[in-house]
């Protein structure tokens, strides 16, 4: 709910970014609209308390999706920076694609390395071999999607990019309302949707009238 809050945070401090009193209120708005969706929705059964592992987890995610997004604007302006003569010089949504995913892998390869989870992947592969399609079909379709997010990111800035994924969840529950009534939404999800759509009309009226 609250994703928008460290990537506006990480661009101010990685990135050198500057944001208007609007974009501030924009995602005030939607963070406080996602967040009154979530906790306003029908009571699901009681489940094991909250672990302060699990929050730590949780924190730390936040706080690389901060490191992720003020890096990711540092990458624009520098290359702006260094192409003075190439004009709206920026790095294209392929390279971006390539070179995140190159330093993941890496990264997840250490990882499974040291944890024994590659070892113990690749006997699982090599005694069910049927399921070595099921990773290729979702390697393409995570490919494929990943297109979508990275011309956002290169073609915007990674807090448009945040506002899309951190709303998806509402449109889709929106949707979800309207082809079956019978999913239906409390008072409480209603007002933070409202919020959310406040959020994001001032943002397109701000636009426009730039």
């Amino acid at each position: 709910s609250c994703k928008m809050v460290p990537v506006m945070a990480g661009g101010i401090v990685l990135g050198g970014k500057r944001y208007s009193f609007a974009e501030y209120l924009q995602v005030a708005l939607i963070t406080l609209g996602v967040s009154v969706f979530n906790f306003g929705g029908k009571k699901k059964k009681v489940g094991k308390p909250d672990q302060p592992f699990g929050l730590l987890l949780l924190g730390a995610s936040l706080l690389m999706d901060a490191v992720t997004g003020g890096l990711q604007d540092k990458v624009k302006k520098t290359t702006k920076e260094i192409n003075p003569l190439v004009k709206g010089a920026k790095p294209s949504m392929h390279e971006s694609m390539l070179w995140t995913n190159a330093s993941g892998c890496l990264v997840a390869l250490l990882l499974a390395l040291l944890t024994g989870h590659l070892v113990n992947g690749l006997a699982f592969c090599s005694k069910h071999p049927e399921v070595l399609k099921a990773i290729v079909v979702y390697s393409i379709s995570s490919a494929v999607g990943q297109n979508f997010v990275y011309y956002t990111l290169t073609q915007f800035n990674p807090l448009v990019l945040t506002t899309v994924t951190t709303t998806r969840k509402i449109f889709s529950t929106l949707f979800s309302v309207f082809r079956n009534p019978e999913n239906s939404l409390s008072p409480m999800q209603w007002g933070g949707t409202s919020l959310v759509f406040a959020g994001l009309i001032g943002d397109i009226a701000k636009k426009m009238m730039s």
